[in-house]
């Protein structure tokens, strides 16, 4: 099963964690200082909270594509490589709790996608020291061929 993600950098962690949890009707399927996540079944989607700054307003810190394998993550890389498009990967690592494999590409406005697999669920782990994992998203390359950084994650 594939599901988009659509990850938010909120104010408010507490507040975010119950207004959607009511709009969903459902609880965090990970839970962190700092970090939520929600496994939405109907809509599929993968809502991820992370923790901002006190009093600015819910902002989008990146998108992605949830895949079921590595193969599927491999195949991603490829497609959007054979399109012109600048690819940032990232394999076996520990971001938001989880052990992933992506890849990292940039649209036209700069908005960050991830196309990702979960290999394995790491709950016990705290962000890797000095990863990007959901750390503010970086300046991103804006054409062909340039380096893509990675953005935020989750």
């Amino acid at each position: 099963m594939s599901r988009v993600q659509l990850a938010l950098r909120v104010p408010d962690l507490a507040a975010s964690i119950a207004f959607y949890t009511n709009l969903f009707g459902t609880e965090p399927a990970k839970l962190h200082a700092g970090y939520a996540n929600f496994a939405i079944a109907e809509p599929p989607l993968k809502l991820v909270l992370i923790e901002g700054t006190a009093g600015e307003d819910t902002r989008m810190d990146h998108l992605g594509v949830e895949v079921d394998s590595t193969e599927a993550v491999h195949a991603a890389t490829t497609l959007l490589r054979e399109a012109g498009l600048a690819t940032a990967e990232e394999n076996d690592t520990t971001c938001c709790y989880a052990l992933q494999d992506k890849v990292w590409v940039h649209g036209p406005g700069q908005e960050p996608w991830e196309v990702y697999v979960v290999k394995a669920d790491a709950n016990a782990l705290a962000k890797q020291e000095g990863s990007t994992c959901c750390a503010t998203p970086a300046a991103a390359g804006t054409g062909a061929g340039e380096p893509v950084a990675a953005s935020g994650c989750c």
